[in-house]
């Protein structure tokens, strides 16, 4: 049976998929405008402009629309990774470029509400639990990520420990960062960061 389409082309799934991602993308905009206690079902309909019935129909709770949101944020920082992996292999040095991308994906909204989350997990065993299942998934993206773009390296257990030390250095920074609105010394501590971590590498894949 094929699938029946809207008026306006698409079939029940990809209106299902659009209504989802408007969803999550609303539950994202609403934890970096209200912070994580403000992020009620009732504002992010609002944000996604759709009703109360459209919002249950696809997250029955506010619980299921965070664990929802957990996940879309990973992957969409997984997906800005690999729509630049082209030009991280045609850099000049690919792996100081995979390294200012690492930082660059953990910049704004994205990695503002998750940080949000990451807070709020503190109190919150629900949450907590959530993100702990999220982070596993997180970590295997990034070694994907490696995989691809430095192929020759991927089976070498150090160059992957130095990787998983990277993205805590950046998450590290980005934390820091929040009480501190001075983006160039931000940049100018991860590049002092980045020196020290671009060393570990030479000397973990001689």
């Amino acid at each position: 049976m094929r699938a029946r389409k809207s008026k306006t082309g698409r079939t029940q799934q990809e209106r299902s998929a659009a209504m989802r991602k408007r969803l999550l993308d609303a539950t994202v905009d609403c934890l970096v405008r209200y912070g994580y206690t403000g992020t009620t079902t009732t504002r992010v309909t609002e944000l996604a402009g759709v009703t109360r019935g459209a919002q249950v129909h696809h997250f029955p709770t506010r619980a299921d629309l965070v664990a929802a949101a957990v996940r879309h944020l990973a992957a969409r920082r997984a997906e800005l990774a690999f729509e630049k992996i082209d030009a991280v292999r045609r850099a000049p040095d690919p792996i100081d470029a995979a390294l200012d991308l690492m930082w660059e994906i953990h910049q704004g909204s994205l990695q503002y509400a998750t940080v949000e989350m990451w807070v709020a997990a503190r109190t919150d065993p629900e949450l907590r639990e959530q993100l702990a299942a999220v982070e596993p998934e997180a970590r295997a993206a990034l070694l994907d990520f490696s995989a691809a773009a430095f192929a020759e390296h991927a089976d070498n257990p150090r160059f992957r420990h130095i990787i998983y030390t990277a993205l805590d250095t950046v998450r590290g920074i980005v934390l820091v960062g929040l009480s501190n609105p001075d983006k160039a010394q931000l940049d100018m501590w991860w590049k002092r960061a980045k020196a020290d971590l671009r060393l570990m590498i030479d000397a973990g894949l001689t």
